[in-house]
């Protein structure tokens, strides 16, 4: 969820969920690492030019984060995705997909009109294939959801894209999402652990939040409303029998500040992208461990880097 119109701050919230822990670490990457998409026949080559701090997934790759200026990536699950097909471009893997966008870009534009000079791959993750989409904000307040389907990129742009899900696609949530008040019709929201029905809940609470009179009241509604759609601990589910919601994490767009929660923790953490922006090694640290608490930015030690 991205709340970019309360005239105070551009502050975004997501959560995970998953059927066992993703094994989170929290990572800050500096300026100049030299990167590879491996994997594929013709990988993709960077240097990353921003700094970050981003959230791995089992160390295979980046599944949240922000960077330096305020650009802020995103990925969820998405079923049934037809990636591209192979061409001349280099390879990108899905799971580096956050973490390029963070190296490389400072707003969604930007991100934007680069999007066609690489290709998506997927290999398998624990031996399964994952598909995911992309959400992708920056401090002006734009923001875009990037979906692959039928082996092409769907892009929607624009400051209305406030809020994404899990599968199904975005239009068919915004098809649902019309059929309850205030979006055109008469339903209330609902209440289930579904997708479906999560969206339509971020949506509407988003809609009637007060305006803020500070960026920490900002901040405390975005994690007020995160907490609305997470999934307790053994709430049960048809299809996947359990997927809580192991942690949230909250940015700050304007002055970048990343914040983290485990659900095995009392009290977030946080990161102030100022304070270590400049730094050339690469720090880690585990966010799960329920002793921490506030800015962690000093406790970060030096790591290798798993992704």
């Amino acid at each position: 969820m991205f709340w970019n119109n309360n005239g105070i701050a551009n502050v975004t919230s997501r959560c995970m969920d998953w059927g066992v822990s993703d094994e989170p670490e929290l990572w800050f990457l500096p300026r100049g690492l030299k990167r590879a998409a491996v994997g594929d026949p013709q990988p993709l080559t960077w240097e990353s030019k921003y700094s970050s701090v981003s959230t791995s997934m089992w160390g295979v790759g980046a599944a949240d984060g922000i960077n330096e200026h305020g650009l802020a990536a995103h990925l969820l699950y998405l079923d049934n995705v037809t990636w591209p097909a192979v061409d001349d471009r280099p390879g990108l893997t899905h799971a580096l997909w956050a973490q390029y966008v963070l190296d490389n870009y400072t707003t969604v534009a930007e991100v934007l009109a680069d999007l066609a000079s690489y290709r998506l791959f997927s290999p398998d993750i624990r031996g399964q294939q994952i598909g995911v989409h992309l959400a992708i904000e920056d401090a002006s307040g734009d923001s875009a959801i990037i979906e692959p389907h039928n082996g092409e990129l769907i892009v929607h742009h624009g400051r209305e894209y406030r809020v994404m899900a899990n599968s199904p696609l975005l239009d068919e949530q915004l098809e649902n999402l019309a059929r309850y008040a205030p979006f055109g019709g008469e339903l209330p929201p609902p209440g289930d652990i579904k997708s479906m029905d999560r969206f339509v809940r971020a949506s509407y609470f988003l809609n009637y939040l007060p305006k803020p009179e500070t960026t920490d009241q900002a901040l405390a509604g975005v994690f007020q409303l995160i907490q609305n759609v997470a999934v307790p601990f053994g709430a049960p589910d048809e299809q996947w029998g359990v997927y809580p919601t192991w942690w949230y994490s909250v940015c700050e767009l304007d002055e970048p500040t990343y914040y983290f929660q485990s659900r095995l923790s009392a009290t977030p953490v946080w990161i102030r992208l100022s304070d270590i922006a400049d730094g050339t090694q690469v720090l880690s640290i585990d966010p799960s461990n329920p002793r921490l608490f506030g800015d962690v930015s000093g406790l970060l030690t030096p790591a290798e880097l798993t992704f």
